[in-house]
């Protein structure tokens, strides 16, 4: 489904993005992990088309979307859930989640998807009217997948769904992620709480200061001993 071949990216002159490749099959939860800073999120931006490649392409469905507009990007099917939840505070819960559906023309899958999101996560089917900003994060994190599954994505992006939120919170974030994936879709996952995201993923690529150092079934990589000493704060 997605198809990343010798990607690389810089800001301004300091390239922090080093011939990355990857690929992600249709159905399948795929983490990326690595210490903060290095490099996770600038992958998924430049997936987005929020920050232009260096050199490198990227392939989804079978076409290339490197020079794309964000904009083409999300109405092909690639939508981001962003580190920090991004909700618009000042608007109601509905007035949230129903942004993003904003191009969506197809009314029936609209109220399919509204419906959807609200049965996924009943905390806000019980406030649709209440300001997002009233929400606890934990909450806000759900109000932002929830916005992402109105896009209708083929393929989800989650960056750090985890960051900030208590332990209970976390749990509940990756049981929907379960669920998502249950469903059949497609996600790529970034996120520093290593082992929660390698216990959810079907595979794991690793990345060190802009570079993949080790990639391959995520039930694999969370037993071996390099990576428990690193990630995972084994012996």
């Amino acid at each position: 489904m997605l198809e990343i071949q010798d990607l690389s990216v810089k800001y301004d002159t300091i390239r922090v993005i080093h011939g990355v490749s990857m690929n992600i099959k249709k159905g399948e939860l795929v983490s990326l992990i690595g210490a903060n800073g290095a490099g996770k999120s600038t992958i998924l931006k430049a997936i987005s088309g929020l920050i232009k490649a260096e050199t490198g392409s990227i392939c989804f469905l079978g076409k290339e979307i490197t020079k794309l507009p964000s904009h083409g990007i999300v109405s092909g099917g690639i939508v981001q859930v962003p580190e920090g939840r991004q909700i618009f505070t000042r608007m109601t819960i509905e007035e949230n989640l129903k942004l993003g559906a904003y191009l969506q023309r197809n009314k029936k899958v609209i109220a399919q998807n509204f419906e959807r999101a609200i049965t996924l996560f009943p905390i806000l089917k019980e406030r649709l009217r209440q300001l997002a900003g009233t929400l606890s994060g934990g909450e806000q994190q759900m109000l932002a997948i929830g916005r992402a599954l109105l896009s209708n994505p083929k393929l989800l992006l989650l960056d750090e769904p985890s960051m900030g939120l208590s332990p209970l919170m976390t749990q509940q974030v990756f049981d929907t992620l379960k669920i998502l994936k249950q469903e059949g879709i497609t996600m790529l996952l970034v996120e520093q709480n290593a082992y929660d995201a390698l216990e959810i993923s079907d595979r794991t690529y690793i990345l060190e200061t802009g570079s993949i150092v080790m990639e391959g079934k995520s039930s694999d990589l969370i037993e071996d001993a390099n990576v428990k000493r690193a990630y995972l704060g084994g012996d």
